[in-house]
């Protein structure tokens, strides 16, 4: 089997249950790779700061790769590994675009979000599932509007993220964007909303550059995922493992399929591959 100095694990719908709990049998395994040596790294959409405690807080997490992979980030020193963000024009022309559909949209910079006052009030019609309005209330901080604030403000654009009250517009807004910009690398990870990045910004990318600055190799990592957000870094990693719950392009493309998020998938992989 391959030295696997690595492990590059996804949180909603992969490390985490459907309640987003880390259970007790996952945090058990990842604790007995740590204390082998390798190296345990959340990698998620989200920025460092709105991980799940349960999570972001393990004594043995250093890194994070974060943002869907515009940023790689070192908790000891505070600083970004790996910085691949939009520039602000760009994310200033996706939203001014993304004004003519029946959305609502917000984006991360500097490791927080930000966000229309408006659209943040209508959170619950679009996000739908409470626990995303619930992480749009608490982690955007509301300006009058958007795109005013950023181009005061200055500095570019980690993602931005959008949520459709029509799953089907959804995917018609994706296919605008790819063939109206350049340079965007859009994912989803539920139903109706869609994640967009700088097209150099994903997981398999930021997953391969990290390693490499610590004198690895993406042979070096195993990676979990569910999600289309999640497909590259399967793909790049010495050993993909998608979990039984995945969707059918990130099942297709692993290496292994262990259990479900909701059946401890993650330590089930970890035991099978004699790591934890």
């Amino acid at each position: 089997m391959a030295d696997i100095r690595i492990l590059a694990l996804d949180l909603d719908g992969t490390l985490l249950d459907s309640g987003k709990n880390l259970s007790g049998a996952n945090r058990d395994a990842l604790a007995a790779a740590a204390g082998k040596g390798v190296l345990v790294v959340p990698t998620t959409g989200r920025f460092f700061g709105m991980m799940p405690p349960a999570v972001r807080d393990l004594p043995f997490v250093r890194y994070a790769i974060t943002v869907n992979g515009a940023q790689v980030y070192d908790r000891e020193t505070d600083s970004a590994i790996v910085r691949e963000e939009l520039p602000l024009e760009k994310a200033l022309a996706v939203m001014r675009f993304l004004d003519g559909f029946d959305v609502i949209y917000d984006c991360y910079q500097d490791n927080w979000g930000h966000m229309t006052r408006a659209m943040q009030d209508k959170a619950a019609e679009y996000a739908q599932c409470p626990h995303y309005a619930k992480m749009i209330r608490e982690f955007r901080k509301p300006c009058p509007d958007l795109k005013a604030y950023l181009a005061e403000r200055g500095g570019d654009v980690q993602k931005i993220m959008l949520f459709a009250r029509d799953p089907a517009e959804r995917d018609g807004i994706a296919r605008e964007l790819a063939s109206r910009f350049d340079g965007l690398a859009v994912s989803a990870s539920t139903r109706n909303n869609l994640e967009i990045n700088a097209a150099s910004a994903h997981k398999g990318r930021a997953l391969a550059r990290f390693a490499e600055h610590l004198g690895f190799s993406a042979a070096n990592c195993m990676a979990f995922g569910d999600g289309m957000n999640d497909l590259t870094m399967v793909q790049t990693a010495g050993i993909g493992v998608a979990m039984a719950n995945a969707a059918d392009e990130v099942l297709a493309a692993a290496d292994y399929v262990t259990l479900s998020n909701d059946s401890d998938g993650v330590a089930a992989a970890l035991r099978h591959f004699g790591i934890a």
